[in-house]
């Protein structure tokens, strides 16, 4: 089995990742940003685990050849993340791309086979006027045309990533992949940033539904595409989306939790708000700025390369929603239903 450098171990993908390629048997070691939660990250995965963290971050040169000295393979999900929404958009696209070419870099550095970045739907379906014919991995986000920061970090860093390896990359190799919104359930109480919308749904935080529809896909469905795209000469050079399906939108969502959960899925709205009326309120409420871009949208992805070239396969989306919200639960996110 190999060694395997996952940077961002302990976030919602990354800490599935990491489950996933000790469940295969390779040797992990994880990167990151605040050392102290070493143990809190292997408290996450099954007892006796054997895991390596070094301490190192997407910003700072410090640490990364210690991280990927000895690996064979290197999956890259580390993301910058802003605890504010930002001043201008280089503060989200700045640190994302600087980041991918610090490890690609230090990766070919060390010999590294091959790196797996973990980009997003965001890289291939923003920026476009409204189509019925599915995004594939052929599309790229349309970076002018009016998207969010996160958004255009996602799309800039992947291109970023694609032309080192083009122009210095040498030996390294390099394959993508582009999950869709993710659910699934959590193995820890830290939220990863897909689940906060469901979460507000079912904690009644939203009275209404807004109006955008997208695809989703579970999160251990994506760490597993994460290890056929590390191992599989077929991926090689390729990016990978990653969906389990037909979009759903906001109201789909709340709806499906409230039929299966019944009391405990309560609060979850089950209309719609007007569009016009959260333009309106952005302005002044953060909450509702942010979603903005996305009103109005109804965004289908497909996933057949990934099932062509990999045999990949993706659980229905009832079930990731199931186990979400009994995860949910589990770490005291929700309350558990009465009996």
């Amino acid at each position: 089995m190999s060694e395997v450098l996952v940077t961002g171990g302990s976030g919602f993908i990354g800490i599935h990742c990491v489950r996933k390629l000790l469940e295969a048997g390779h040797s992990v070691r994880v990167t990151l940003r605040d050392p102290s939660r070493e143990a809190e990250v292997k408290k996450m995965l099954p007892e006796g685990a054997r895991l390596t963290c070094v301490a190192a971050e997407l910003t700072a040169d410090a640490g990364w050849r210690e991280a990927v000295a000895g690996a064979e393979y290197v999956l890259h999900v580390a993301s910058p993340t802003l605890t504010r929404h930002p001043k201008d958009d280089d503060d989200f696209v700045r640190p994302a791309r600087e980041g991918v070419l610090r490890v690609l870099n230090a990766a070919r550095a060390a010999g590294v086979r091959r790196v797996v970045l973990t980009s997003a739907l965001g890289a291939i379906a923003y920026g476009h006027p409204p189509r019925e014919r599915p995004f594939t991995e052929e599309d790229w986000t349309n970076i002018e045309g009016g998207i969010a920061p996160y958004q255009k970090s996602k799309t800039l860093s992947e291109r970023a990533a694609w032309d080192f390896i083009e122009r210095e990359g040498r030996e390294l190799e390099l394959s993508v992949v582009n999950p869709v919104a993710v659910l699934g359930p959590l193995l820890g109480p830290d939220l990863g940033p897909s689940l906060q919308l469901p979460l507000r749904l079912l904690r009644g935080e939203l009275k209404g539904c807004p109006k955008f529809a997208f695809p989703f896909v579970d999160v251990r469905d994506v760490a597993a595409l994460h290890l056929l795209a590390m191992t599989r000469p077929e991926a090689k050079g390729q990016r990978f989306l990653a969906s389990s399906g037909p979009s759903l939108s906001v109201l789909q969502l709340s709806l499906m939790m409230r039929a299966r959960f019944g009391a405990l899925a309560a609060k979850a709205p089950r209309h719609e708000i007007p569009t016009w009326l959260l333009r309106a309120l952005a302005p002044f409420v953060p909450a509702v700025r942010a979603v903005v871009p996305q009103l109005g949208m109804s965004v289908s992805a497909t996933s057949a390369k990934a099932q062509r070239l990999l045999g990949w396969s993706a659980r229905s989306n009832e079930d990731s929603i199931t186990d979400m919200v009994e995860s949910f639960v589990q770490f005291g996110l929700l309350p558990a239903a009465r009996t």
